[in-house]
């Protein structure tokens, strides 16, 4: 009998990693994400499985909380085959190194802290490096396109198809012979909002025996697209009108890349008032020249701004400042700027220096465009915090902080029934991927929906199909 265990996202938004063993066959890994915020320390753990052991790995889409351990996996001994978009592959590398690049300046920050105190405690190592990172790709990566089958042996195929999350992103139809019984499951990876600013919608799914689903906003509906940028409009023009400066923690990919898009079309429309607009980071900087080149998996707009001008984001306010001395000089700036900085939850990069600068300033304004974990300071701020340490500095909060939920790349509870209305042959329902109390509500609400049994995965449950 098949099973599925989930190693992670279960009970908990990150740490994406479900392995699903075929009885006396293959053994497959869908996703090996890290997990953030208050779970973090998981990653530094052992697998609970044999990371050699695994015949194949699938991957979703590119972001940190479902491909983030992959190096880890392939430096303890995984040496099968990848299977993954081939614009998640691309994006999969900008986010191992600048995961690398992060875990080896934070230990090298330790290292040093721990010999001017004169402590003999090692330090904990990186989970892995570039060396490792090359090494994964130097596996069988196989590139997958949207809805056409992959053989991956004899009776067991998958189907890639367009989750409408990032670029890239996918939701996986695998179907395999069980005693002579063809069954089909479906794992949701990360779902999409159908808000057509950057992502093609979600792609139908209409056949599926078992549902594992994400449930990241189970227990509630976005307010609608034509509403979130009306919000964001009205607080980014207050704001420039009243001679502030603008602050968004973004993820690097998808959301940074639907920002550009708005700015610019405020910038077209005349909506937008004089101003610089800085993207503050290498990594969405290289994200959103990936993008750019794949402008026909996007929306119809990006389409568009890309046969017009060549280049789906630029414009004439917008800089880039990969390099260190081009983001300080950001600095020089007091007034009217948006700046575009990661990481979205902010545990590091160069929107702390900013806030630094800028969050005790009441003329200022903060945008939380994208979930934010609990025990990242991002949930604090969003949460009410009138005070933060950054950089070992109190930093008194007088900027005012805005939560615009309504551009968050993962289905609502709405969107999340709809999808799973369309399947045909639906006898069970797993929910991940979300934390506890909002899958409570969504079990609840799909219960009631769908007048079946739906159930919480609990971490390394393991589920007989």
């Amino acid at each position: 009998m098949a099973t599925i265990t989930s190693h992670g996202a279960a009970g908990v938004v990150t740490g994406s990693c479900h392995l699903f063993s075929i009885e006396k066959g293959a053994r497959i890994l869908i996703d090996c994400g890290m997990f953030q915020g208050s779970e973090e320390e998981r990653n530094y753990g052992p697998f609970h499985f044999d990371p050699s052991e695994i015949d194949y790995l699938l991957v979703t889409h590119a972001h940190l909380d479902h491909i983030g351990r992959i190096p880890k996996l392939v430096k303890e001994g995984f040496k099968g085959t990848i299977y993954a978009t081939e614009a998640t592959a691309e994006l999969a590398e900008i986010i191992f190194l600048d995961s690398a690049k992060i875990m080896k300046e934070d230990y090298e920050t330790r290292y040093k802290k721990a010999q001017r105190r004169g402590s003999e405690e090692e330090e904990r190592l990186p989970l892995y490096d570039e060396d490792d990172i090359e090494t994964t790709f130097g596996l069988d990566w196989y590139v997958c396109e949207y809805d056409k089958p992959v053989e991956i042996e004899e009776g067991l195929h998958v189907t890639y198809r367009d989750a409408g999350h990032i670029l890239g992103s996918a939701f996986l139809e695998i179907t395999y012979q069980e005693r002579g019984v063809e069954q089909t499951i479906v794992f949701s990876g990360d779902i999409g909002n159908d808000n057509d600013i950057v992502q093609q919608d979600l792609s139908e799914c209409t056949h599926a025996d078992t549902l594992y689903v994400e449930s990241t906003y189970g227990d509630r509906n976005h307010q609608s697209m034509e509403n979130t940028i009306a919000e964001f409009k009205k607080v980014v023009i207050e704001t420039l009108n009243d001679w502030g400066n603008v602050l968004i923690p973004s993820f690097a990919i998808e959301r940074t890349q639907e920002i550009l898009c708005l700015l610019k079309e405020m910038h077209d429309r005349k909506e937008l008032p004089q101003c610089q607009i800085f993207l503050d980071s290498p990594m969405a900087t290289r994200a959103t020249e990936v993008y750019n080149n794949y402008a026909h998996l996007l929306s119809k707009k990006c389409q568009e701004y890309k046969e017009r001008d060549g280049s789906i984001f630029d414009f004439e306010w917008l800089e880039y400042t990969p390099d260190v001395e081009a983001s300080k000089k950001i600095n020089e700036f007091d007034r009217r700027t948006i700046i575009i900085a990661g990481s979205g939850m902010c545990t590091g990069g160069r929107i702390l220096h900013h806030f630094k600068n800028r969050l005790w300033n009441r003329k200022n304004t903060v945008i939380f465009v994208g979930y934010q974990v609990e025990g990242t300071l991002g949930r604090h701020l969003v949460d009410g915090a009138r005070w933060v340490k950054i950089f070992r500095e109190d930093i008194v909060v007088k900027a005012t902080v805005h939560t615009i939920n309504g551009f968050s790349a993962h289905a609502d509870q709405n969107a999340i029934i709809r999808w799973i209305s369309r399947m045909d042959g639906l006898t069970r329902i797993f929910l991940i991927h979300g934390e506890r109390d909002k899958q409570i509500i969504l079990r609840s609400v799909l219960e009631n929906v769908f007048n079946q049994k739906v159930h919480i995965v609990e971490p390394e449950e393991v589920i007989y199909l």
